[in-house]
């Protein structure tokens, strides 16, 4: 048995099942700044959970990348036994926690890769090293990514930009290289959504999607990068929240023995770890119960419950399966035997001889120093940079603003300026404009400013800003009609001086055939600052 890690045989059933549980915790500190207390347990339960539960890991969200080095350190010195410390940073670890490198969204990278497959996966390794090795110096070992989806369907509004592209060949490609620059650091990475999520038009968070697709058709395009992804070495698969009636008519994916064992474990011979998708969103929790999910997922083959609805609930309804004889329970054991490899792996492995609680007295796994050495490092910035740069649109026929024009006008139109934290006063997007004498204006869904009725004799050259990709949760549908609402007053009332698009290259297309030729545009995936520096550095032509 591995030396820190205590002997499975001598867990009680209850603390087995409880390593199989990953919950959600926010990344801040302290009570009174958790965002999501539906979501997100207080001190004292969280404490709980880990000291009396034994659970075996925690997902975080919110915080700079300094709290979080000082979240996980406080997180495994309350846990029985060692951590998985999991987050969701896809594009980085800048893109959840503030302070470190962000990068734009990886389908960026597809856009390069029809140009230059040799330069996209090397930005792809490259942006796997520097998030595995950021998230290694915050304490974080288990990397939620790569997304291995293919994202064939433009209507698509959780997984979208967040893909490597939209054939599997291109996905397969980038997410190796990806998965291969990860593992020179000793932190887990996922594949997901398993099967594959797509071709889909629901958003999974909200409600369940079905994807009537033949077995052929899957076959072809939605499992070779999950093949290919394992090949690689990736270390968990993630579940996806849909039904494949091909596969499984009864059973979305995540709770399908047929999909889980079946294909992926016996098929696809996939011996690492299987993780479901988040148990609290709506395609699972409205339709199944708090606690009849994770057994049902159990049964199914996963090996880890993420997010379960009510973590006591959910280990004490996988207990009373296997008390029944509903779930063997040797089932539950070859789970944790595969945490176990898991955990070894990440966590910090002791000289032999060591005593088995011995990990518990050793160093702090994250250095002060570590963070402002290892986070938003020049080579990782470079990297995102250099992806910002080599994927962006750019048509400018005339550079801004035009000699002699005043009364200029930045409007900017965004899902939720209260929630974004990629714009401020100092944002690229409103102090360079602002440097010219453009007045700022914002639009977003709490102030739903329609330009129907809108004087058109008034003249306000408009340089038109949209922050616009899929959004969990919410979708873009809106935002989008929004935005084509005020697109069409300002060509009619000949006031559109500039365009330009931040996100989602599906957006881009809906704006470009009424777009004349002789007016600039801009597209970047990126919307973090340094990609709306670039973005409007080419637009104003260095001039500021």
């Amino acid at each position: 048995m591995l030396a820190f890690l205590p002997d499975i045989d001598s867990l009680s059933l209850s603390e087995q099942v409880a390593q199989m549980v990953v919950v959600r915790a926010s990344g801040y500190l302290f009570n009174h700044q958790i965002q999501y207390p539906q979501w997100e347990p207080d001190t004292e339960t969280l404490r709980r959970w880990l000291q009396e539960l034994g659970i075996g890991g925690v997902i975080l969200l919110g915080g700079s990348a300094a709290e979080i080095a000082l979240r996980t350190q406080q997180l495994q010195g309350w846990a029985k036994v060692p951590l998985l410390i999991a987050a969701d940073v896809e594009e980085g670890v800048g893109q959840r926690f503030s302070g470190a490198t962000w990068f734009p969204p990886p389908m960026a990278l597809a856009a390069i890769a029809e140009k230059n497959l040799l330069l996209a996966k090397h930005y792809a390794m490259q942006m796997g090293t520097a998030i595995a090795k950021e998230a290694q110096a915050i304490g974080l070992n288990w990397v939620l990514a790569p997304v291995v989806d293919v994202n064939n369907n433009p209507d698509n509004p959780v997984i979208n930009v967040r893909a490597f592209g939209s054939t599997p060949e291109i996905v397969s490609d980038l997410a190796i290289a990806f998965i291969q620059g990860a593992q020179h650091h000793p932190v887990l990475t996922a594949a997901k959504h398993f099967p594959g999520h797509g071709d889909t038009a629901t958003d999974s968070h909200l409600d369940l999607p079905v994807l009537n697709h033949s077995l052929e058709r899957l076959y072809q395009v939605e499992l070779p990068p999950f093949r290919a992804a394992i090949a690689a070495g990736v270390d968990a698969v993630m579940s996806a929240h849909l039904q494949i009636p091909a596969f499984d008519p009864d059973y979305p994916a995540t709770l399908s023995h047929r999909v889980l064992t079946e294909e992926l474990r016996q098929t696809l011979e996939f011996d690492g770890l299987i993780v479901t998708d988040a148990l609290v969103m709506g395609a699972i929790a409205n339709r199944y119960g708090a606690n009849q999910a994770p057994v049902l997922a159990v049964e199914a083959g996963a090996d880890i419950l993420l997010m379960p609805v009510d973590p006591e609930g959910a280990i004490a309804a996988v207990c009373a399966a296997v008390e029944e004889g509903r779930i063997p329970a040797e089932r539950v054991r070859a789970s944790v035997e595969r945490i176990w490899k898991a955990k070894q792996k990440v966590c910090f492995s002791l000289q032999e001889g060591e005593p088995s609680h011995a990990w518990e007295t050793l160093p702090p796994a994250v250095e002060a120093c570590a963070i402002t050495t290892s986070l938003a490092q020049p080579e990782a910035i470079s990297i995102a940079t250099g992806t910002l740069q080599e994927s962006m649109q750019v048509h400018c026929p005339v550079t801004l603003p035009p000699a002699g024009v005043g009364n200029l006008r930045n409007l900017i139109i965004v899902d939720d300026s209260l929630a974004c934290n990629f714009l401020n006063h100092h944002a690229p997007a409103i102090a360079i404009p602002n440097q010219f004498g453009y007045q700022l204006q914002m639009v977003d869904s709490h102030t739903p400013t329609s330009p129907a009725g809108m004087d058109e004799t008034e003249r306000h050259p408009t340089l038109l800003q949209l922050f616009i990709r899929g959004n969990p949760f919410r979708g873009s549908a809106g935002l989008t009609q929004t935005a084509q609402a005020w697109f069409q007053f300002l060509l009619k009332s000949e006031q559109l001086q500039a365009l330009v698009v931040y996100g989602s290259p599906y957006v881009l297309e809906k704006f470009l055939p009424g777009l004349p030729a002789d007016i600039p545009y801009l597209f970047t995936y990126g919307q973090m600052a340094e990609a709306q520096a670039i973005a409007l550095n080419a637009l104003f032509g260095k001039r500021y």
